[in-house]
């Protein structure tokens, strides 16, 4: 099971003639980030709401938005006179030097922070317990499309690895390959340089040992079938923070198929590195938008 990093969950209700609207969003981080946007009256209460949203949302950058609005259109609101005639004086007075129209001045500073204000009226037990309420389910929502879209990315994860296994198995006809032609390469040169009747059997199949043991690709074999079929393990377990752990996975694939490049001496098997690179990359970018 996956969590895809990115997530969304909207719930809403009705409490003593308001609208509660509470949404959560989240986006990539490598720790819990929590911001608020709540009306000013549940200022108090947020830290009651992280200690709920941290236990169930793992990580990432979270927003939590919750609006309140009274159903017969009279607002819990008020305006902070004084800054009012603070700013309309400043704007005034600043528009005058500068020989500017005033025009919309009043509009302009309504939409200052402050001088339009919601109430700070105390919330009461049961408005508090509704708006809880309508977070849990906000957050099971939230939780919903998380594992939604990490379902989808993890079966395709899933369908990138056995590429990447189903290349691995195309590498070994070119292994024989290669070393039939590296042993023609070095009995070339050596008749070239040192003669045909001059060639000392046993140095030259020492020689022809030692090169091919430079090149030797069947530890990487090994260990990338190991991490792909480790990688899907991870990706069974009914866990959800794991995103760490494929990360770590996935760099040692890359590890493994870097390896098999550098030693690759063949064209051929050189093209399946690229491909295995090429769906790794993908691998990573989904691993990089997990939980």
């Amino acid at each position: 099971m996956l969590l895809s990093m990115t997530g969304y969950g909207r719930a809403s209700s009705v409490y003593a003639g308001k609208t509660i609207i509470i949404e959560v969003r989240s986006l990539n981080s490598k720790f819990t980030d929590i911001r608020f946007k709540v009306p000013q009256s549940f200022r108090d209460k947020e830290h009651e709401m992280r200690k709920i949203i941290t236990e169930k949302v793992e990580r990432g950058k979270i927003d939590v938005s919750i609006d309140v609005k009274s159903m017969n259109g009279e607002g819990d609101y008020a305006l902070n006179q004084s800054l009012f005639t603070k700013y309309y004086n400043e704007l005034t007075e600043l528009s005058k030097s500068l020989n500017m129209p005033q025009t919309d001045v009043m509009q302009s500073i309504l939409r200052i922070p402050n001088v339009i204000s919601s109430g700070d009226g105390d919330v009461d037990e049961e408005e508090w317990q509704a708006i809880l309420d309508t977070l849990n389910e906000a957050l099971t929502n939230f939780r919903s499309f998380r594992l939604a879209e990490g379902n989808a990315m993890e079966e395709d994860c899933k369908k990138r690895t056995k590429i990447i296994s189903d290349l691995l198995n195309e590498v070994e006809p070119f292994e024989i390959e290669r070393k039939e032609r590296l042993r023609n390469k070095i009995n070339k040169h050596m008749e070239e340089y040192v003669g045909k009747d001059n060639i000392d059997a046993n140095r030259f199949e020492q020689e022809i040992l030692y090169y091919l043991e430079k090149i030797d690709i069947t530890e990487e074999k090994v260990r990338l079938a190991q991490h792909c079929k480790f990688f899907n393990e991870q990706l069974d377990k009914k866990e959800s923070l794991k995103g760490r752990k494929l990360n770590f996975i996935s760099q040692e694939m890359g590890r493994e198929i870097n390896t098999l490049g550098s030693k690759a001496n063949s064209s051929d098997i050189q093209r399946i590195v690229v491909e295995m690179k090429d769906e790794l990359e993908k691998i990573k970018e989904q691993v990089a938008n997990t939980v």
